[in-house]
């Protein structure tokens, strides 16, 4: 089945600079997925969202929609010709205007009767229908939002392009909105790209992460994939917290000695022996446990309610030195400043870091392991 929509080597800049927004970016949207375009600000992920959407035209490189070229190779298809519905921050509700004649604004071409009918039905689906003669001001942001986007989805548009929906909501009201909006995204079938910085917005709500950085996807999986099986420093770090170790393969079995000790059943390390790599360690990898290889002592502790986060010293297998781990243990009990724990590493919990030689300027075939001083820890 050919994507819904895909971007083929796709350049943007911007004057004065100029300044390279989006950087080659080359991605496929499947049929009925949610994806999420994930970064920091600045990384692109809105340019990306607005070329889609035909808001700016790209320097190089195609986009296509059903496989129908709308801009690149000569060819330009503006946004209300694309098939292309968009839901934005600040919702853009029409305040004079009820729920229903919001949702039926963007259904021109069609007779009046055909345009309520169609309303009536999106509201149903949506669970709105009780609102339709509502306005606005009289609804709860949630309910704003979903409005936004029956008013997006009622059009049947290919696509529905949502950038950061979540971030004009309260703390508490935020994860039950999102929720409530992705489970009518799914009840609806709808293909869904989303823009967040938000890492734990796009873990919970996506089929596919694409993470963005300085223009380009540094990473496209699942959520498990790009959580678990970070391809590089940044995603490591900027999709959670995580602890970064530096050792090289110890033997063709999976195990990676790293100044901390030898781990076993290591993802991804099935590379030569005495390749240098690096290991990333998820804090919530670790489990308490008398008989594990890890001997601590904690320095600090944060209690979040689902767990305890702490900070602990280990020392190396050298002697000369320590090196601090974040750790997430069970909130069953208190933790201690000054308490020594001894706890391991949960089998395949562990993951190499594929692109990371070139950050740390050593080659992924030298058979010895780096020096200490390029050592980083999350």
């Amino acid at each position: 089945m050919s994507p819904v929509i895909s971007l083929d080597g796709v350049k943007k800049s911007f004057w004065p600079g100029p300044v390279e927004a989006v950087s080659d970016v080359s991605l496929e949207v499947r049929e009925g997925e949610i994806l999420t375009l994930l970064g920091p600000s600045g990384c692109g992920k809105t340019t990306t969202l607005r070329l889609i959407a035909g808001f700016e035209a790209p320097d190089t490189g195609t986009i296509r929609v059903r496989g129908r070229t709308v801009a690149g190779g000569g060819s330009w298809v503006p946004p209300e010709k694309r098939g292309v519905g968009m839901v934005f921050q600040d919702y853009a509700l029409f305040p004079h205007l009820t729920v229903g004649e919001n949702v039926m604004f963007g259904l021109d071409g069609i007779p009046r009767k055909a345009r309520k009918e169609r309303a009536r039905l999106v509201l149903e689906t949506l669970d709105l229908a009780p609102l339709l003669d509502r306005y606005p001001h009289e609804l709860s942001g949630g309910q704003q939002q979903r409005v936004a986007l029956a008013r997006a989805i009622a059009p049947e548009p290919v696509v529905v392009l949502m950038d950061e929906p979540f971030s004009n909501l309260d703390a508490h009201l935020r994860e039950s909105v999102r929720d409530e909006v992705v489970a009518t995204i799914r009840r609806a079938g709808v293909t869904c790209v989303f823009v967040s910085h938000d890492q734990r917005d796009a873990l919970a709500i996506s089929d596919r992460v694409a993470v963005m950085n300085q223009g380009r996807i540094e990473q496209l999986g699942t959520p498990r994939e790009i959580y678990k099986h970070p391809e590089s420093v940044f995603v490591a770090t900027f999709v959670g917290r995580t602890n970064l170790l530096q050792g090289f393969v110890k033997n063709d079995h999976g195990c990676v000695q790293t100044d901390c000790g030898a781990f076993c059943r290591v993802e991804g390390s099935g590379l030569p022996e005495g390749t240098p790599v690096m290991v990333s360690v998820r804090p919530d990898a670790f489990e308490a446990s008398e008989e594990g290889v890890l001997h601590g002592r904690i320095l600090s502790t944060k209690y979040t309610g689902a767990h305890v986060e702490a900070e602990i010293e280990v020392r190396t297998d050298s002697g000369e030195g320590c090196r601090r781990l974040v750790v997430h243990l069970p909130p069953t009990r208190a933790y201690v400043p000054g308490e020594d724990l001894t706890f391991r590493i949960v089998s395949e919990f562990a993951s190499v870091v594929r692109n990371a030689c070139q950050t740390l300027g050593f080659s992924p075939l030298s058979a010895s392991a780096p020096s200490e001083e390029t050592a980083a820890a999350g």
